[in-house]
C-alpha cells in the first residue's frame, strides 16, 4: 500500500477521501491529514476512522512527514505549497499539487526540482480546471510554438474585488491581460491552472493570460491555445464547481500506481 496524507481539509480534500472510500484508489492508505484549521483536519480524520482507517488527524507539517507518507496531496493554496514543498521533497516523499501558482517563480521552481531528484522524489502537477497537458507538451517540444490562455469569471464573483466596475453587470469586459507571471502576482489563487498551462508550454513568462467578466455566467472556463508550424490545439474547459480539480487528483493517483498511464 502507498502512505498518503493530505494538506488541506476543505471541500477538494472530501472528495479525494470519498474516492478513497469508494474504492477508486485501492493501493492507496490516507495515514494522515493536516490543516491551518485544526477543526477541518479532526472532521476528516474522523471521518475516515469511521470508515476504519488509521488516519490521524496531524497539527503540523513536521507531525505529518514523521507519518514517512510516500505522496502528499496538496489542496491548501500557494502560499502553502511554498511551505511545505522542500520539507516534503527532502523527507523523501513526492507531491501532488493543486497550487501550481507557487512555481511561477523560477527560482523556487528549479529549487524544487532539484531537492525533488536531490531526494528521489517528484512533484505530479494535476491538471486541475484545464486538460490537454499531453497535447501542449507535445507541441512545444516540436518547437517555434506561441500559446495563450483566458480566463472567462462571471461577475458575481468580482463584485467584491477592486476589479469590479458596474459596466460588467451588461458588458463582457477584460480585466487582465499579461503574462503568466504577473497574472499570478494578480490573483494569487485564481489562476493556478495559468501557471500549470504554461510549465507545459512556453513557460511563466512567454504565456500570455488573458481574464475576461460575463455577466450571468457562473463557474470556469479555461482555454488554452497553442500554434507551431504545424499544430493549433486548443484545450477549452468549462466547469461549474472546482470539483474537476480534486478529481484531477484522484486521476494523477490512479496514474502513478497504474500499469496503463494516460
Amino acid at each position: 500500500m502507498r502512505n498518503l496524507v493530505i494538506v488541506g481539509c476543505g471541500y477538494l480534500a472530501d472528495i479525494v477521501a470519498d474516492a478513497l472510500l469508494k474504492g477508486l484508489l485501492p493501493t492507496y492508505d490516507l495515514t494522515g491529514v493536516y490543516s491551518r484549521t485544526a477543526a477541518s483536519a479532526e472532521r476528516l480524520a474522523a471521518r475516515m476512522k469511521k470508515q476504519g482507517s488509521g488516519c490521524r488527524a496531524c497539527t503540523s507539517l513536521e507531525e505529518l512527514l514523521a507519518l514517512k507518507p510516500d505522496f502528499l496531496v496538496e489542496a491548501a493554496s500557494p502560499a502553502a505549497m511554498r511551505e511545505l514543498a522542500l520539507p516534503t521533497l527532502k523527507n523523501g516523499t513526492s507531491i501532488v499539487t493543486l497550487s501550481i501558482g507557487a512555481l511561477a517563480d523560477t527560482c523556487f521552481y528549479e529549487e524544487v526540482k532539484k531537492t525533488a531528484t536531490d531526494h528521489g522524489a517528484r512533484v505530479y502537477i494535476a491538471s486541475g480546471a484545464t486538460g490537454g497537458f499531453d497535447v501542449l507538451r507535445t507541441v512545444s517540444l516540436m518547437g517555434n510554438a506561441s500559446a495563450g490562455f483566458l480566463n472567462v469569471k462571471g461577475v458575481k464573483v468580482l463584485r467584491n474585488s477592486p476589479f469590479y466596475t458596474p459596466e460588467m453587470e451588461t458588458n463582457n469586459k477584460v480585466i487582465f491581460s499579461g503574462t503568466t507571471r504577473e497574472a499570478i502576482e494578480t490573483f494569487p489563487t485564481g489562476l493556478n491552472v495559468a501557471v500549470a498551462a504554461s510549465l507545459a508550454t512556453v513557460g511563466p513568462e512567454n504565456l500570455q493570460v488573458t481574464m475576461e467578466s460575463t455577466p450571468d455566467f457562473t463557474g470556469d472556463r479555461q482555454r488554452v491555445e497553442i500554434k507551431n508550424d504545424q499544430v493549433h490545439a486548443v484545450a477549452d474547459v468549462f466547469s461549474a464547481t472546482p470539483e474537476i480539480a480534486a478529481w484531477s487528483v484522484v486521476s494523477t493517483l490512479q496514474n502513478i500506481d497504474s500499469p496503463i498511464v494516460f
